[in-house]
């Protein structure tokens, strides 16, 4: 194939539908895998506490640029969760967040 222009689009639309191709095949040949194990964490995230997670604690708030949102979200047991209270009211805006939810025992969401 001559070095030209048309050629090398030519050449880089195999390259991709080849890329495609490949990428469907890989999909599906992992289709049979069994999903990874949840490892969702079931202890409280402040250091050294070993008690189980109980609540999810989000923050959402403006990121200090102004150029978008921030979002902290943390897994604390029953004490901690009652120490936690909004850090980021200075970069509140009309998306802000601050929520306290509880981790159902079954699922451990």
């Amino acid at each position: 194939m001559p070095d030209t222009k048309a050629g090398r689009e030519e050449q880089a639309r195999t390259a991709d539908r080849r890329r495609v191709e490949r990428d469907v095949s890989e999909a599906l040949a992992r289709g049979d895998e069994p999903e990874p194990p949840d490892d969702t964490p079931t202890e409280c995230y402040r250091r050294g506490c070993t008690e189980p997670a109980a609540f999810s604690v989000t923050e959402r708030y403006q990121e200090e640029t102004g150029k978008g949102a921030v979002e902290a979200s943390a897994l604390l047991c029953e004490p901690h969760t009652g120490e936690e209270a909004p850090t980021n009211l200075d970069q509140a805006y009309s998306g802000y967040v601050f929520l306290v939810e509880p981790i159902d025992a079954a699922t451990g969401e």
